[in-house]
C-alpha cells in the first residue's frame, strides 16, 4: 500500500479534504494523512460542511503538525499549493507534488465547493496513478 502526506500551513482545508477522499477512494490501496506546518486550532467549518455534502464527515478530524518522520514516512508528499515551501520540510523529499488550489480560508461555501471538487478530481487521478505502478 502507498502512503500519502497531504501537506499545507494550517491543515484546516485543503489537505484535510484530500485525505479524506483519499483514503475513501483509495480504501485497501492507499493510506493517506495530513499535517501542517503551522496547525489552525480546528478544521475549516465550510469545509467540513461541504465535504459533508460528499458524505464525508471530517467534523472530528482535528489538524496536525507536519513532522520530519512523517514526510519520510511517505511514498508520496502532496503539497496544497499554499507556500507550505517556506515552512515546510517536504521540499526535500524526491516524491513530492504540488497543487496549486486556492485556499478555502475565509470563502463562502459556493467556492469551498469549486475547491473541493477540483481536490476530489486530483485524488482520484492520483489514486489511479498510484497504484497503476
Amino acid at each position: 500500500m502507498k502512503k500519502v502526506l497531504f501537506v499545507c500551513v494550517e491543515n484546516a482545508g485543503r489537505s484535510q479534504m484530500a485525505e479524506a477522499f483519499a483514503n475513501a477512494y483509495g480504501s485497501g490501496r492507499v493510506i493517506a494523512e495530513s499535517a501542517g506546518a503551522l496547525p489552525a486550532e480546528k478544521v475549516n467549518n465550510t469545509v467540513v460542511q461541504a465535504m459533508w455534502e460528499r458524505g464525508l464527515d471530517i467534523s472530528r478530524k482535528r489538524p496536525k503538525l507536519l513532522t520530519q518522520e512523517a514526510v519520510e514516512g511517505a511514498d508520496m508528499v502532496v503539497t496544497m499549493g499554499c507556500s507550505a515551501a517556506e515552512v515546510c520540510p517536504a521540499v526535500f523529499v524526491k516524491n513530492i507534488v504540488d497543487w496549486k488550489l486556492e485556499d478555502p480560508k475565509d470563502q463562502k461555501i459556493e467556492k469551498v465547493r469549486e475547491i473541493r471538487d477540483e481536490v476530489e478530481r486530483l485524488v482520484k487521478e492520483l489514486i489511479q496513478k498510484l497504484t497503476s505502478e
